[in-house]
């Protein structure tokens, strides 16, 4: 069962998480751009490579603000559906 006041006052870490990945692609972007001046070629790309995942992130985290809040159960409704009791009577 629930305990706690969770569904009342639960908030969505997702502008938090939208910053770091900002902060991510900036650094990852910065890291691409200092290893390929100087030559390192494959840290260069593997940069690329993180910062195409960062970019991919910042995509769903702006679609899911977008789509906006959702039903959250109130108190009333468990977490699962309640057991049935035995048919025979027990």
């Amino acid at each position: 069962m629930r305990t706690g006041n969770e569904p009342i006052t639960a908030r969505s870490p997702l502008r938090l998480r939208l910053g770091l990945a900002l902060f991510g692609l900036v650094v990852t972007g910065a890291g691409a751009a200092a290893f390929a001046v100087a030559g390192r070629v494959g840290w260069a790309v593997a940069c690329g490579v993180v910062m195409v995942v960062t970019l991919v992130d910042i995509a769903v985290i702006i679609r899911h603000i977008r789509q906006g809040p959702h039903f959250q159960p109130g108190r009333d409704v468990p977490p699962y559906e309640p057991v049935e009791e035995d048919r025979r009577g027990r």
